[in-house]
C-alpha cells in the first residue's frame, strides 16, 4: 500500500513569504503523519486583492519563487506534490495563467495544467467575479502518472464541467485533483455536492483541498477540504482554518466500483474534449 495522501487547507494572503511558510509548516506536519502525496489549494502562494496586485505578483513559469519552493520541498522530503495553483506571467504580460504543477519525489516537474474554465459569475448581493479579466484560460486536459495512480488535474471552477472529468477518465485517470478557493456563498451550497458527484459519476478518488477564511479584498472562502472515495463517501475532511486531512488511496477500490456499476461501457459515444 502506498503512503497516505494529504489535502492541505490554507488561509493565504497577499504576502508570498508568509504563505510559503504556512504551506511548509502544514506539509511538514502531514509528512510527519506519513503523507507521501501532498495536494495544495488554489492560489496557495498568493491570494491578493486587486487584479493589479495579482498581475504584479505573477511569477516566471520556469524559475519563479513558488515553483522553486515546491521543487526544493519535494526533493528534500522525497514526496510528490500537486502544487495547487500559481499565478504565472504570460509572454504578452497583460494576463496571467492559473497554473498547477505536479512534482515528483526528486523535485522534477511531471505535469503542468492551466485552468480551463474561468470563474465569471454574478452572485447574490450584486457580487460579481470575472476571472477572465485577468486570467488566460488553458486549452487542454492534463493527466499524470504517479505511484498512487494516474492523476487527472483540475482547478476549482472546473468542477462544474463534468465533461472535463469524463475526458480525464477516458485518458486513464483513477484519481482526480481539485485545488480550489471556493467562495463561502457557492461553497456552502455546492462544494460537497459537486465534489462527491464527480467522484461517483467517474468512480474515482477526488482530492479536493481549498482555501478557508477571509482574504485580502474581502473575499471569504469555504474550506472543507476533503478526500472522497469512488463510491462517494468522504474519507477525510478539514475543519475550518488552516490544516490538512489524510487518507489512503486504494486502486482496487476504483476497479471494484467500476465493475459493480459498468456505466462507462459505451462512453465512447459521449462527445470528447480535444486533447
Amino acid at each position: 500500500m502506498n503512503s497516505p495522501v494529504a489535502v492541505i487547507q490554507m488561509n493565504s494572503g497577499s504576502d508570498r513569504s508568509d504563505n510559503l511558510r504556512q504551506a511548509k509548516a502544514l506539509m511538514g506536519q502531514a509528512i510527519a503523519q506519513g503523507a507521501g502525496l501532498l495536494v495544495l489549494p488554489e492560489n496557495f502562494s498568493h491570494m491578493g486583492g486587486s487584479e493589479q496586485e495579482k498581475l504584479e505578483n505573477a511569477e516566471d513559469p520556469i524559475d519563479g519563487p513558488s515553483l522553486g519552493f515546491l521543487r526544493d520541498f519535494a526533493s528534500r522530503h522525497q514526496v510528490w506534490i500537486v502544487g495547487g495553483s500559481i499565478p504565472l506571467a504570460t509572454p504578452e504580460g497583460e494576463k496571467i495563467t492559473n497554473t498547477c504543477f505536479v512534482l515528483d519525489a526528486q523535485g522534477e516537474t511531471k505535469a503542468r495544467y492551466d485552468k480551463m474554465h474561468l470563474f465569471d459569475v454574478v452572485l447574490p448581493l450584486d457580487r460579481s467575479y470575472r476571472e477572465s479579466n485577468l486570467v488566460q484560460a488553458g486549452n487542454h486536459p492534463v493527466i499524470c502518472d504517479t505511484p498512487w495512480g494516474r492523476l487527472g488535474l483540475a482547478i476549482c471552477y472546473d468542477v462544474r464541467f463534468p465533461e472535463l472529468f469524463a475526458h480525464l477518465v477516458r485518458l486513464g485517470a483513477t484519481v482526480l485533483t481539485l485545488p480550489s478557493a471556493f467562495t463561502a456563498t457557492t461553497g456552502a451550497a455546492h462544494w460537497e455536492l459537486l465534489v462527491r458527484c464527480r467522484a461517483v459519476e467517474n468512480f474515482c478518488y477526488m482530492l479536493a483541498p481549498g482555501q478557508s477564511g477571509c482574504h485580502p479584498g474581502g473575499r471569504i472562502t469555504h474550506g472543507h477540504s476533503m478526500v472522497v472515495e469512488p463510491w462517494g463517501n468522504i474519507t477525510a475532511q478539514c475543519p475550518d482554518g488552516p490544516g490538512f486531512a489524510l487518507a489512503q488511496i486504494d486502486g482496487d477500490r476504483v476497479a471494484s466500483c467500476r465493475r459493480q456499476i459498468p456505466s462507462w461501457q459505451g462512453s465512447d459515444k459521449v462527445p470528447r474534449y480535444v486533447s
